[in-house]
């Protein structure tokens, strides 16, 4: 039997499954997600390889960026409106949070992962998602659980998973942390990150492949985003 934390709140860490409110609740999909990106944070110790870091570390980026956009644009909001007392201190702490990690993320995308100072990069946006997970298991999402029925936490948890698909997947740390700005933002910055994401998987940054189409690559980009641009107008 688990003790209760310092709030007096039990960790959705500690619960099982049923008593997050099944798969779908927001507390279970929370709980997973934070499970999948410690595991692939633990896999960046567990090679030296250079390029292989910088796989895992652009990886987690990804991952961790969406998940944090879904809180501020769905979890956020809904755990303010739903809790009575207004206290949102704790949020506005994670938001800045996320924004030392989008900072930190925005960096790597630069760096070397051969150079001195990326591993320190690394493991400090690594310890600030860690906390983060911290934060909202040990405390937000229990506050949250007190005062939303399983019926709620599972559409908060839908809403989330949704935006967490559509979400940006680079670092954007100019972009407002909450709503209606991030969400505004949030729809183009969506679509050119999934352009740059393909052209980064057909091209691999700093191959030979990446220089010769790089006039192409350029135009294709401008396109699709020109073409977006008009449908959503």
């Amino acid at each position: 039997m688990t003790n209760p934390r310092h709030n007096g709140l039990r960790s959705v860490a500690d619960q099982t499954e049923d008593e997050r409110g099944g798969p779908g609740s927001i507390l279970s999909r929370q709980s997973r997600d934070h499970a999948e990106l410690d595991e692939l944070m633990r896999s960046y110790d567990a090679t030296s390889d250079p390029g292989e870091r910088g796989r895992i570390v652009a990886e987690v980026g990804e991952r961790a960026l969406r998940h944090a956009f879904a809180e501020e644009t769905v979890l956020f909001p809904a755990y303010r409106r739903l809790l009575a007392d207004g206290d949102d201190e704790l949020t506005r702490h994670i938001e800045g949070d996320h924004q030392t990690v989008n900072e930190a993320l925005e960096a790597l995308q630069r760096a070397d992962p051969a150079s001195a100072d990326y591993d320190a990069t690394v493991r400090h946006a690594f310890e600030v998602i860690r906390h983060d997970a911290h934060d909202e298991e040990d405390d937000l999402l229990p506050r949250l659980q007190q005062v939303a029925g399983v019926h709620e936490l599972r559409a908060i948890g839908a809403a989330w998973e949704l935006q967490r698909r559509t979400s940006p997947t680079r670092p954007h740390p100019r972009i407002p942390r909450e709503p209606p700005g991030n969400v505004l933002t949030g729809i183009p910055l969506a679509v050119s990150d999934r352009v740059k994401d393909g052209v980064d998987h057909l091209l691999p940054v700093g191959s030979t492949r990446r220089r010769l189409a790089a006039p192409v690559v350029v135009v294709a980009v401008v396109a699709v985003l020109v073409i977006g641009g008009r449908r959503r107008s």
